[in-house]
């Protein structure tokens, strides 16, 4: 191999990496796409026969204008197990329906689906 040779394959790898990621944005957003996706912690270590607990019941705060209200939800991580994330406010979107995060059984295994804006 000669010198040459090594410079064109450099200059050839972001062409590369630009087509191999073109598949990855091009695909269709949404419900089946957010369910595909999990975190790292919890592609290997996430639990898959066990049902998620209940979520915990929070008071709903009052109404905001321009806001809805996200209820709190389980999540996973590596380390911790399953955690707790607060409820927390989101702003509206006209428009817009947001689906909040769920934790879905498919193929044998709980997936975490987070929430998301849909039209």
């Amino acid at each position: 191999m000669n010198l040459r040779h090594l410079v064109g394959r450099r200059a050839a790898m972001p062409l590369l990496c630009a087509a191999a990621a073109l598949p990855l944005l091009l695909a269709p957003a949404g419900e089946a796409a957010a369910q595909q996706w999990r975190p790292p912690s919890q592609r290997s270590t996430a639990p898959s026969l066990n049902p998620v607990p209940q979520p915990r019941n929070e008071p709903r705060p009052a109404p905001r204008r321009g806001y809805i209200w996200v209820p709190g939800h389980w999540g996973w991580t590596a380390s911790q197990g399953r955690v707790w994330t607060a409820g927390r406010w989101e702003k509206d979107r006209p428009g817009w329906r947001f689906v909040g995060p769920q934790w879905t059984l498919r193929g044998g295994e709980w997936v975490f689906v987070p929430g998301r804006w849909v039209r």
